[in-house]
């Protein structure tokens, strides 16, 4: 009895330890008079990598920040890329799954430059309290060529009460010799044992001299055994 009572006890402190492992990475190359940094933190059940690289002259910075609370588990990835430009990306997963609650936040971020100025952010937050569960996955790219792009995505979901909520946000834009700017915001919530589910997808693309821009926002929430599902897509594109 007292053998199986220590395996049990050594088990469970085994699968504590595996579900709180924390892992970060971060890497910053530059070349020809570039200029690279990279930054990277992971805590609780998280992984977080940042990968920067300049050349030319130019400028990358890449942030990525991963936070996993309780039951939640995040994963965050940054990378910044120019080549006589500037490269800007920021990316931030934070999941936190409390009082029986399961959350999972996965965010990602791509700035890439080429004479120009490029900037992505991205965040993911998923919350999943008492019995509830959350998904939250968030991606942005922007990428420029002697234009300037700018692209924002946020994917924010919320399950409580035995409620399940799941957020998608896809963020692209594009600037070719012209300005692009894309917003997409989606968020999910759900209670009482309901489901909630959002998707949203924001592509911007401009030409020379042009301007252009791209806003997204898709919402649900759903409460007592509902559904709620919200499905937004916008796509400008300019020569």
């Amino acid at each position: 009895m007292k053998r199986l009572l220590v395996t049990t006890v050594s088990f469970h402190l085994l699968i504590a330890g595996i579900c709180q492992a924390a892992e970060g990475t971060a890497i910053a190359v530059a070349s020809n008079g570039g200029s690279a940094s990279a930054s990277s933190v992971a805590s609780g059940n998280a992984r977080s990598a940042a990968v920067a690289g300049a050349t030319n002259g130019g400028r990358a910075d890449a942030s990525s920040v991963a936070r996993g609370t309780g039951y939640g588990a995040a994963d965050s990835r940054a990378v910044a890329s120019a080549d006589r430009g500037v490269a800007l990306s920021n990316s931030l997963a934070d999941a936190r799954g409390v009082f029986g609650g399961t959350a999972v936040a996965d965010s990602e971020s791509i700035a890439a430059a080429v004479g120009g100025l490029a900037v992505s952010n991205s965040t993911a937050t998923a919350d999943g309290v008492l019995l509830g569960r959350a998904t939250s996955r968030s991606t942005s790219t922007s990428l420029s060529h002697y234009g300037t792009a700018i692209s924002d995505s946020v994917a924010a979901s919320n399950g409580y009460f035995g409620g399940h909520a799941v957020s998608v946000s896809d963020s692209i834009a594009e600037g070719l010799g012209g300005v692009a700017r894309t917003d997409s915001h989606v968020v999910s919530d759900a209670r009482y044992f309901a489901r909630a589910s959002s998707n949203g997808i924001g592509v911007s693309r401009s030409g020379l001299l042009y301007t252009n821009s791209a806003r997204v926002q898709a919402v649900s929430r759903a409460t007592h055994g509902g559904v709620a599902r919200s499905n937004v897509a916008v796509i400008r594109v300019l020569p």
